[in-house]
């Protein structure tokens, strides 16, 4: 064969390898859209209409984007804010319609009984999706994304850590760190500066928490781990909306996506380096030694493991700890940041909680009974309940569907997702009344289960529902409990003047602007 007909032959190949990459973007981006479109239509099922690559991702972000910079009025009706096209679509399409993520078609159910069968996934239909760029970063395999057996394992070692008997073992490192800073509140108050920005305030308390409970270690260690981490967060979160064009993305790569890179790499060296400190600390201590007990601890033990089936690997450790440090932070720092805003501007039930503060803190709160007592603080409780309907962490909740199955009335095809937008059920007033966007916490005083007007006990899902319900629910419970009870011991608190009310999700729900709230001793 000849140069030319060489040169014929490679220019043929390479014609036919572009020729298949086309018939195969053209096939994900275009043909598979168009089909799934047609077969939910068929069914009754409408939402906005795809369009090509991109999906709605661009109409979703540039109506929240929007949204943003407008001024809202103190109200808790967030999902027109936060969630402009979830409350937009509901509206036009009714309760159940399709919207697109890209080339993926989404599913949004809001009916109960079809939550329930989803999110218990008996016989794995409704997986997790598998994540990828940013957020892959950000969590890697860690409890919150893995499946199979991977999970099973390492449920297993988080159930072991948050246990009851572990939780009251807690107690005295988390009241100490809550002391610290009310100590620090109190030099400020005293210097003549009554004012804080509760979401800085508690991210620096959750972080010191975090550090002591599950790593054995102090915030300054873990500091630096915290803040790459929600650094890589706020990137996810930035490009949540941003549909790559394959094969070109690979090749031109944003700056977000070479810091994010750069991030990775450093939270997995730091990461190392709390993990070697800590073999070693077991090390020197022995095998009878306290320091191989918390959450880190327990994942080092199961990387030396014998038997293959409990064992994990340094990566598995580092994306367990990755997903800890970014969700129990994430979840706690929120929710007690949205239960002080409640409660300033809500002084009747600051009062309720103050009261029941100081029955249970005539309790010596430095020994394991206090835990006990925590448990029975029903005004607290059903207060944090109110808030996590009011203002939930996570704005929705996502599956896959792995195989053609019947769900209710439809039948749906392998690869659609399933989105249950848990903000848009938690603000519904065919469930909840008329006073649904009201801060009424006596709904929950009969329980979950009779807090809604037709005993819907699947539409309140703060941390999810089912095999894969929150395994840190209870310590970040506890956190709160503790945080609050003792704050409300010292100081009255109002909403400051300066507070400008935007709440966002970023990925969790932030406050835009902070929550300035301001302290007033009690006598």
């Amino acid at each position: 064969m000849g140069v030319k007909g060489i040169s014929i032959w490679v220019f043929g190949y390479l014609c036919l390898y572009l020729l298949t990459h086309l018939i195969k973007f053209l096939y994900k981006t275009w043909w598979t859209p168009i089909h799934i479109q047609k077969v939910f239509r068929s069914q009754g099922i409408s939402g906005p209409s795809y369009k090509f690559h991109h999906g709605n991702t661009k109409e979703m972000s540039k109506m929240i984007e929007e949204s943003k910079k407008k001024p809202m009025k103190l109200s808790h009706d967030i999902l027109p804010i936060t969630q402009p096209h979830m409350h937009s679509w509901l509206n036009k399409y009714g309760r159940m319609f399709l919207y697109w993520y890209g080339t993926r078609a989404q599913l949004v159910i809001t009916e109960p009984e079809l939550i329930k069968e989803i999110l218990n996934n008996k016989d794995g239909t409704y997986p997790k999706f598998q994540i990828e760029g940013y957020f892959k970063k950000l969590l890697g395999d860690g409890l919150v994304t893995v499946e199979g057996k991977k999970w099973i394992t390492q449920r297993k070692i988080a159930n072991h850590s948050f246990h009851a008997d572990s939780l009251k073992g807690m107690v005295k490192a988390m009241t100490e760190s809550v002391e610290m800073m009310l100590e620090r509140w109190r030099i400020t108050y005293a210097e003549g500066n009554n004012e804080i920005e509760a979401f800085q305030e508690f991210r620096v308390l959750t972080s010191e928490i975090i550090s002591r409970t599950a790593f054995g270690s102090n915030y300054l260690e873990g500091k630096n781990i915290f803040d790459m981490i929600s650094k890589l967060a706020s990137l996810a979160s930035v490009n949540s909306y941003k549909m790559k064009i394959p094969i070109i993305g690979k090749i031109f790569r944003s700056s977000d996506e070479i810091e994010s890179d750069k991030l990775e790499l450093q939270v997995r060296k730091s990461i190392i380096e709390i993990v070697r400190k800590k073999e070693e600390e077991m090390r020197l201590e022995g095998s009878n030694s306290s320091e191989g007990c918390d959450f880190l601890g327990l994942l080092i033990k199961a990387t030396q493991e014998t038997d293959e089936e409990k064992k994990i690997s340094i990566d598995d450790v580092i994306d367990e700890c990755k997903t800890f440090y970014f969700a129990g932070h994430e979840t706690t720092t929120g929710l007690l940041a949205w239960t002080s805003l409640l409660l300033a501007i809500n002084p009747e039930w600051q009062d309720k909680a103050r009261k029941e503060a100081t029955e249970f803190l005539n309790k010596n709160y430095s020994t394991p009974e206090f835990y006990s007592h925590i448990a029975r603080s029903k005004t607290l409780n059903i207060i944090i309940n109110e808030t996590l309907r009011l203002y939930p962490l996570a704005s929705s909740i996502g599956r896959r569907v792995s195989k053609k199955v019947r769900l209710g009335n439809l039948v749906l095809p392998p690869g659609v997702g399933v989105s249950i937008p848990v903000l848009a059920i938690h603000h519904d007033a065919e469930i909840w009344g008329e006073d649904v966007h009201v801060f009424k916490p006596e709904r929950f005083s009969e329980g979950v289960a009779k807090a809604t007007t037709n005993s819907a006990n699947m539409a309140f899902l703060p941390f999810g529902y089912g095999p894969r319900t929150c395994v840190g629910l209870s310590f970040a419970l506890l956190e709160v409990k503790i945080a609050l009870l003792m704050i409300l011991s010292r100081f009255h608190f109002a909403l400051s003047p300066t507070y400008v009310h935007s709440p966002v999700y970023h990925p969790t729900l932030h406050a835009q602007h902070g929550i300035q709230i301001t302290l007033h001793a009690c006598l």
